[in-house]
């Protein structure tokens, strides 16, 4: 075990110390070290929940024979980051976001990791961290937001800023614009829509760092969410005793498989920044001629907002990204 570098012989007694300190036991440090990265906070309604998460993947890392160790990862939204200052923060905050959990899982010497992201720039940061470490480890995000309702019909943020921009324009007075954003993100879960987050999550089901489901289980529908993490936690045990590592999963196949879902869906554009860093760091060139070249053979199968009236959770029951492969 690579955590063995922290935990045996008499020159890491006072390693051991440490662990005690916490409440570790004996029998803990006997078995893998498996660090939880959750990226739970209060200012990302993608990751006002995450903290269930990562207790249900604690879960099922103990199910399986490991030692779970959590720790915390920033988080910005970019929603409330954009147009004013704050915008310059939330790419950058993608290798924040990878250098962070290196520097964690490396000076810990952890035998593997559960990774829990849910939004923008913290799913690519996370999947450039695994691919970096290349470490067993498997990725379980927080899930989409339902879409709100008004007036009989499915609206997501998008709504709202075009809402703002008919308000500016004096299509609608202010009245209206305050029901609509008071009613178009009802709760927890990354925006419903196919914006980058929902994009990159179902994209880290297509290329193996995520179980079915991880993209498109409403962030809602608890009981399957829970499940879902519990499941991530045993199988990330599965790949550590298998020798599994991400650079084994994320080869060049399953980076264009990503880009041929990316361009069947609809995807957000910000993956053509996204798939090349997670590449880069597996040692793969994925040049946007690729993109080109996938997106001429491959047809447009669903239109979810903002490019069309459908979300995330349409797609979750119409078979979520298994159909969409398929």
């Amino acid at each position: 075990m690579r955590s063995t570098q922290v935990k045996k012989g008499s020159t890491r007694a006072a390693h051991r110390s440490l662990f005690y300190a916490m409440g570790y036991t004996e029998e803990e440090l006997k078995k893998p070290l498996i660090g939880i990265c959750c990226a739970a906070n209060e200012i990302i309604p993608g990751h006002m929940h995450l903290d269930t998460i990562a207790k249900a993947a604690k879960y099922g890392v103990l199910e399986a024979g490991g030692t779970p160790i959590e720790f915390p990862a920033i988080g910005i939204c970019d929603g409330i980051a954009m147009g004013h200052d704050g915008m310059k923060y939330p790419l950058a905050s993608r290798e924040l976001v990878a250098d962070s959990i290196e520097a964690v899982a490396n000076g810990h010497a952890f035998d593997g990791l559960i990774l829990i992201p849910n939004c923008d720039k913290i799913v690519p940061g996370m999947l450039m961290a695994a691919a970096r470490l290349n470490i067993p480890t498997v990725v379980v995000s927080g899930g989409p937001m339902l879409p709100g309702r008004y007036q009989g019909k499915d609206i997501s943020v998008s709504t709202v800023f075009e809402a703002a921009g008919r308000f500016e324009s004096g299509q609608i007075d202010k009245a209206e614009l305050r029901e609509i954003e008071h009613c178009a993100c009802p709760g927890c879960g990354s925006c419903s829509g196919l914006f980058t987050a929902n994009t990159m999550n179902c994209l880290t089901e297509v290329l193996g760092m995520g179980l079915p489901g991880n993209g498109t289980i409403p962030a809602a529908y608890n009981g399957k969410r829970i499940a879902l993490a519990k499941h991530a936690g045993m199988a990330v045990m599965r790949l550590l005793e298998e020798n599994v590592l991400p650079r084994d999963i994320m080869t060049l196949n399953a980076f264009k498989n990503a880009i041929t879902v990316d361009m069947a869906i609809g995807g957000s554009s910000n993956t053509a920044l996204h798939l090349p860093a997670i590449a880069h760091e597996a040692g793969i060139d994925l040049p946007l001629e690729l993109f080109d070249k996938i997106s001429k053979k491959t047809p447009y199968l669903t239109k979810m907002s903002p490019g069309g009236s459908h979300h995330i959770v349409d797609l979750n029951e119409a078979g979520g990204i298994p159909a969409v492969m398929h």
